[in-house]
């Protein structure tokens, strides 16, 4: 019996959890010595975790009862998080119309790579991520693949999505923190979102690493060491949910008062595992910031449209399990938030369906309808079916 039943549910957050050798076969030998020592399963601590899946992955009586597990196992021993035919397995389980599928390590490798690496070598990677993202979807059209475009490079961005969407990318991916050089906003990205736009694909922004939530130094405090979801201390803590709305906002306000919203009406935002309880207050402070430099700042005179009408109308926005869904809704609008479930990591939990049926299920049925289905649908556009027309 699949986790959801009866009704059609997207899903806006998932994940491959890649093994050490993932990139091996699309990455140059200067990409694969840099993610060996960089990427987050070349930690000797993680390398055991990776073995012990291997192995349980390939006994019989591990495989025959992934069904009944599907929502318990994490990580590497889920079902599906590297190969893909257990993927497909593992979403006929779920029940999900569609998984958006985002890489796991690569995508945090590359987002810390966008200010330490040089940039030939984060494009370099970042092809190469790509497509080993894109072929793990390939066999399976309900499986949605995310390409991460670094913004590091003015010039390289636009050609790199070029390669991503004829290759088969349903989303592009861009970090929510700042370029070290220049604004998202920046002109010279004009040609990425015009491509987007034309495309008919999100430009989606994800949670990576803790430390572009809050800077290292806050575990420095004397004090013992927490856990995290993972029973470690190298992941998101309470400290880091904090301050995990931070970059995305920035992002989101550059793109709003400089009018790339407005420049490009059909351009969709996803915001994705970065929360969502900060969206009625940031609405508001928009509307609160146009009141008070609208007279003065001509980009903001220029706008179509109140500038939280720009989040109505083109970015959709993932909640955790934890937070008040149904508040979020209410104080802000019912075309921005979707489901997701963050297959397979363990910070989606066991039961997400559960935690946000109790969320909305005292609000509207259209809500609903919304919230699970029509929102991701509003965002994805072409992307629902990218694989099959590249």
């Amino acid at each position: 019996m699949p986790y959801v039943e009866d009704r059609v549910i997207h899903d806006a957050d998932a994940h491959t959890v890649e093994p050490q050798e993932w990139l091996d076969e699309f990455a140059t030998q200067r990409v694969i010595d840099y993610a060996s020592q960089n990427l987050l399963f070349g930690g000797d601590a993680l390398l055991p975790m990776i073995d012990e899946a291997r192995e349980l992955q390939a006994q019989e009586a591990f495989r025959s009862n992934a069904e009944a597990e599907v929502m318990a196992r994490k990580n590497w021993q889920a079902h599906g998080a590297w190969i893909p035919e257990d993927r497909s397995e593992a979403l006929d389980y779920l029940g999900f119309a569609s998984q958006l599928v985002f890489p796991s390590a690569p995508n945090t490798m590359l987002e810390a790579m966008e200010h330490d690496a040089p940039a030939e070598l984060t494009y370099d990677a970042a092809s190469a991520a790509n497509r080993a993202q894109i072929e793990f979807c390939r066999h399976d059209d309900r499986l949605l693949p995310v390409a991460y475009i670094p913004l590091q490079d003015l010039d390289r961005a636009g050609p790199c999505a070029t390669d991503a969407i004829e290759a088969g990318a349903a989303a592009l991916l861009i970090p929510a923190r700042m370029p070290r050089l220049h604004a998202h906003s920046h002109v010279a990205f004009d040609p990425l979102w015009a491509q987007a736009q034309e495309a008919g694909l999100p430009i989606v922004m994800h949670v990576a690493s803790p430390e572009i939530a809050v800077p290292p130094q806050h575990l420095n405090n004397g004090r013992p060491s927490e856990p995290d979801f993972h029973g470690g201390g190298e992941n998101f803590m309470s400290v880091s949910y904090m301050g995990i709305n931070a970059a995305p906002m920035q992002a989101l306000s550059l793109l709003i008062f400089d009018g790339v919203l407005d420049q490009f009406p059909g351009l969709k935002v996803g915001i994705i595992e970065l929360g969502a309880v900060w969206v009625p207050s940031f609405m508001r402070q928009l509307e609160a910031a146009m009141e008070a430099f609208g007279r003065h700042e001509q980009r903001l005179q220029k706008l179509s449209l109140r500038p939280s009408e720009f989040m109505e109308r083109q970015v959709r926005v993932t909640p955790f399990p934890t937070e008040p869904t149904g508040w979020i809704i209410e104080n802000s609008s019912p075309d921005i938030c979707m489901f997701s479930s963050d297959y397979p990591h363990v910070e989606g939990g066991r039961n997400p369906l559960r935690r946000f049926d109790n969320e909305v299920g005292h609000l509207p049925a259209d809500v609903q309808e919304r919230f699970f289905r029509s929102n991701f649908e509003d965002l994805m556009g072409s992307g629902l079916g990218a694989l099959a027309s590249a």
